[in-house]
């Protein structure tokens, strides 16, 4: 499938939803900062143009796309923190990020389309996993593009109060600069103790 569609929505909806939110994290991979995610529940009569697997858009048009979505849809987004990514695991904060965006709708969606392979044990709400399922389902297309500006402003913000990771550009993920900075200047509290390169660095492993 080229573009994602509202297909899997519409399939929903006949069996009888009809708030249907698509969620989506982002940031699991990064060395540092929090994991966020978001919910959107898109109007069927107005769905915004443009919208895909937020990696497949350009900085610009991921832009152009959430004013849109903001304008156009309901939308939430949520965090779980380092501290929760170093006591729970990446994949459970990433759920509890997902868990949060759901919550914060008002009203609340009656059904949820979650990318990825698994649902949230915290979801109230009747749900199914959509594999890649930002390039299936636009409500999740949405959230990722939502989910990804919001954290890629997040990382903007810290790389000002600590220069030399290089966030603004690598978000956190473990780029070339960034494992250097690691290195030479040293663990920050924005690092997730738990992840093997930082784990490394502070117990000189």
């Amino acid at each position: 499938m080229e573009h994602p569609d509202y297909s899997l929505e519409a399939a929903a909806i006949a069996r009888g939803h009809r708030r249907i939110a698509g969620v989506d994290e982002v940031g699991r991979g990064p060395l540092a900062g929090p994991v966020t995610a978001a919910a959107v529940i898109l109007d069927p009569d107005t769905i915004p143009d443009g919208l895909n697997d937020s990696k497949k858009l350009s900085a610009k048009k991921r832009e152009a796309v959430e004013a849109d979505i903001f304008q156009l849809a309901e939308v939430s987004i949520a965090h779980a923190s380092v501290e929760e990514i170093d006591s729970l695991n990446i994949l459970r904060a990433s759920h509890l990020a997902m868990e949060r965006a759901v919550a914060a709708l008002d009203p609340p969606p009656d059904y949820l389309l979650i990318d990825g392979n698994l649902i949230p044990k915290g979801v109230q709400q009747p749900a199914e996993f959509v594999i890649k399922g930002d390039g299936k389902s636009v409500s999740i297309a949405a959230a990722s593009i939502v989910a990804k500006l919001a954290r890629d402003r997040i990382m903007v913000d810290l790389a000002q109060q600590f220069p030399g990771y290089g966030w603004d550009k690598n978000a956190g993920y473990p780029s070339k600069q960034h494992r250097e900075a690691l290195i030479e200047i040293g663990v920050t509290p924005h690092h997730r103790r738990s992840f093997k390169p930082v784990h490394k660095i502070l117990y000189q492993e």
